[in-house]
């Protein structure tokens, strides 16, 4: 089994990992950092260009994730995935036997998350797993 926790570096999400990490290291399970790095729509040069910059934007979050996970002394695997993040979430999740997925909230309403459809409303309704999601903190 492993913690899923989904990572891109925002205020949210590094407040996510430390949660992440207290869980991983109570259930004594491995951490799966997952990117998700789909980029908007459309083909040719212009689409290339902007996939790999999100791409390697989500490895140096990524990386950043795994220094703090090693302080901790838990284990990681990352993936960088070309989904859009609840998707990429599920996928890592379904793959890895995750006992739960980890994402942070940057404390919208619930009216505006299902309006504009958050990745957190989104796993909350889709993820067969439970899913933590952590709230900012105030």
């Amino acid at each position: 089994m492993s913690v899923v926790l989904g990572y891109d570096e925002s205020p949210g999400a590094v407040h996510a990992l430390r949660v992440a990490l207290e869980v991983a290291t109570a259930f004594g399970e491995p951490l799966v950092l997952v990117f998700g790095a789909a980029p908007p729509g459309g083909m040719g040069e212009e689409y290339r260009t902007h996939q790999q910059a999100v791409r390697e934007a989500g490895r140096t979050a990524l990386e950043h994730a795994v220094a703090a996970a090693d302080e901790a002394g838990v284990p990681t695997t990352v993936e960088v995935l070309d989904e859009k993040p609840d998707q990429a979430l599920l996928d890592a999740a379904s793959r890895h036997g995750a006992r739960f997925i980890v994402v942070g909230s940057w404390g919208e309403s619930p009216v505006r998350g299902a309006l504009l459809g958050s990745t957190p409303h989104k796993l909350l309704h889709l993820s067969p797993i439970p899913v933590l999601c952590v709230p900012m903190r105030d």
